[in-house]
């Protein structure tokens, strides 16, 4: 068989569907539903300037480490990745190594980009690299391939930024104003400010706060007045919820250390000791998760990654650069001790908890159910499988896991978490993952035969519970 052949049992409409119950609800209950994509990287200048770009080198491969990870592992020269080298020099070596990550779901995601925005329905490779860099930016040049038409390509309902407290939320705030039928809402990330482990970057940022607060940073106390100043502002500008990106949760039983002490020693360039770093964290963390409970937002924590792993490649290119893995840290204690301070004083939000380790599946899911109390439907989620776990064996897993030990009938389902604009369709490689896997338990007699009732909950996963989970309106800008 030719490599650049088009067969049918490829990126075929029934893709990863393998029985007839399955193409049933991807097809009828899941394919068309709009997207809620509650947490990505993208730009928000970019959507706000509805931004075309020049070629399709600047939209699909700048910024994305994943493809960068597997060009370097192919041995494409770093000029060529993130290097000087020219646009099409760049897609060009991209294309020389997509063949070679079959059985990665770059293989399956690149594909499924090329096709649905590009109707590119050959295999790319180096072959035929020319031809589709030409053919993809003749079509990026139409007015529909800005960033707002692509989004609404792929039928992108809302989404949401992930915003430092110190962002002035200016594009969001033109956006809105403009009267754009597409929500476009901030998501507050405040990892910056309890990251004490560098204590000459920490006062960089919290000089840089206190700007965006209207007032000098002199104590913790004033610390947590920034912080409540800026989640008020980022409320009223539609945010409804928070991420955090760490790599675990930490519990303190009392006051281990005086946090008005430790933040007095780090502002005066000393460092602390790794106990003392998780003490700030944890009291910090603490204090912003009752700010979000008092204006019922979602907090979403992101657990697990091991960052920054190659100090010579940092160094050279910077962080987010594709030298991050999953790291190996407890989770289970510290985890139960943080939300149950939060649930004895009920001031416990909505919580996404995502999981990297594919250790700690049953740790997560076990956990949701410790702290769903009746209030809300799935108060307490266990969030899709991400970065390295959201491809077809991590989202397997994921659901399966989650289905054992909780309700994947109150799942809110799946998310891009990405800078790319074209990586949508990893929404529809969740949806045909989630309905075969439902398919699978019909034909083996697990499921019954009801289309309506398991079309029902598939639509709900892919995008009726999330609808009604995130309080997103654009009702909510007060500006």
């Amino acid at each position: 068989m030719p490599y650049s052949s088009t067969k049918a049992s490829f990126l075929s409409d029934d893709f990863l569907l393998q029985n007839d119950f399955a193409k049933i609800l991807y097809h009828q209950y899941a394919k068309d539903l709009p997207i809620i994509d509650y947490h990505n990287h993208l730009p928000p200048a970019e959507i706000n300037a509805n931004k075309k770009f020049e070629n399709i080198s600047k939209i699909w491969l700048a910024g994305d480490h994943y493809k960068w990870r597997a060009m370097r592992t192919y041995g494409i020269d770093e000029k060529f990745i993130t290097g000087n080298g020219s646009d099409e020099d760049k897609f060009k070596n991209w294309a020389k190594t997509l063949p070679y990550t079959l059985r990665n779901p770059l293989y399956h995601w690149s594909h499924l980009e090329l096709k649905r925005y590009f109707g590119v329905e050959e295999l790319l490779s180096e072959k035929n690299a020319s031809e589709v860099y030409n053919q993809c930016n003749q079509i990026l040049t139409q007015d529909s391939y800005s960033t707002q038409g692509l989004l609404a390509k792929m039928k992108v309902e809302v989404v949401c930024s992930t915003d430092d407290p110190a962002d002035s939320l200016d594009q969001h705030i033109s956006f809105h104003n403009k009267g754009n039928e597409l929500g476009m809402y901030p998501a507050f990330r405040p990892d910056k400010s309890f990251a004490v482990d560098n204590p000459a970057e920490y006062k960089t940022y919290i000089s840089k706060l206190g700007k965006s607060a209207g007032f000098e940073i002199t104590s913790y106390d004033k610390l947590l007045e920034a912080l409540q100043n800026r989640i008020e502002y980022f409320h009223e500008r539609g945010c409804r919820l928070s991420d955090h990106g760490q790599e675990q949760l930490y519990f303190f039983k009392e006051d281990a250390f005086s946090i008005d002490s430790l933040f007095a020693d780090v502002i005066m360039g000393k460092s602390l000791s790794k106990q003392e770093v998780s003490f700030f964290k944890y009291t910090t963390l603490l204090a912003l998760c009752k700010m979000y409970h008092a204006k019922g937002w979602v907090q979403q924590f992101h657990l697990g990654a091991l960052r920054n792993t190659n100090e010579r490649s940092l160094r050279l290119l910077g962080p987010d650069t594709g030298y991050d893995s999953i790291g190996d840290f407890d989770q289970a204690t510290a985890m139960s001790g943080f939300f149950n301070e939060l649930n004895s004083e009920d001031q416990l939000s909505k919580t996404v908890i995502y999981n990297l380790n594919p250790r700690d599946n049953e740790v997560f899911a076990t956990m949701i159910g410790n702290y769903n109390d009746g209030s809300v439907k799935g108060k307490i989620q266990f969030g899709s499988g991400w970065w390295y776990l959201d491809q077809k064996d991590g989202m397997e897993k994921q659901l399966n896991t989650l289905s054992n030990m909780g309700l994947i009938s109150c799942f809110i389902g799946m998310l891009t978490d990405s800078r790319s604009f074209l990586s949508f369709p990893r929404h529809e490689y969740f949806r045909r993952i989630l309905c075969n896997l439902f398919g699978q338990d019909v034909a083996n007699g697990e499921l019954p035969w009801d289309e309506k009732w398991l079309g029902g909950i598939i639509s709900d996963i892919c995008y009726y519970n999330a609808k009604n989970y995130f309080d997103f309106d654009q009702k909510n800008f007060h500006v």
